[in-house]
């Protein structure tokens, strides 16, 4: 069996999506979707990062994030998962309710079933990469080994 999750809304496993509204603190600042989190990475320290931070949905932060009239990070490519891992971290480590949520998959696959993200979700051709998938699978994990986590960094001990 495998769990497919998209969109935010979509009951039970919306709460997978980083468009969801499960806002968490990280690196001294309040983010209101683990998508706003994401976005703004691409230009951390800048006045970019505080304006998506700062917007007033995923949606739009996802739109700003991907506006390339600004330059990315020089090395985004390099640490964009490491991202990805600490936001969806802080993220479930914050809210019991998802929590439980993520925890109850047992081991079952997880998917993003978008046909439009070959890296993120499964693509087009359903052979993507998977890795926002691979990483909730993996805070699973390590939720389950330890509950405990260190919500400052966004890793789980």
């Amino acid at each position: 069996m495998t769990i497919y999750f998209y969109g935010a809304d979509d009951v039970p496993y919306g709460c997978f999506s980083n468009f969801s509204s499960h806002g968490f603190d990280l690196d001294g600042h309040w983010w209101p979707t683990a998508e706003h989190y994401f976005q703004a990475q691409k230009f951390a320290g800048t006045r970019q990062a505080d304006a998506i931070r700062l917007a007033a949905g995923p949606l739009r932060a996802a739109e700003l994030g991907r506006d390339r009239s600004r330059p990315l990070r020089r090395d985004w490519e390099r640490v964009k998962d490491d991202v990805m891992r600490r936001a969806v971290a802080a993220k479930f480590t914050a809210h019991d309710d998802i929590r439980a949520i993520l925890l109850d998959t047992g081991d079952t696959e997880i998917v993003e079933d978008t046909g439009t993200d070959h890296y993120w979700g499964r693509g087009r051709t359903g052979t993507g990469k998977n890795m926002l998938g691979r990483i909730l699978m993996r805070t699973r994990s390590r939720l389950r080994a330890d509950p405990t986590s260190d919500e400052k960094s966004g890793r789980i001990r």
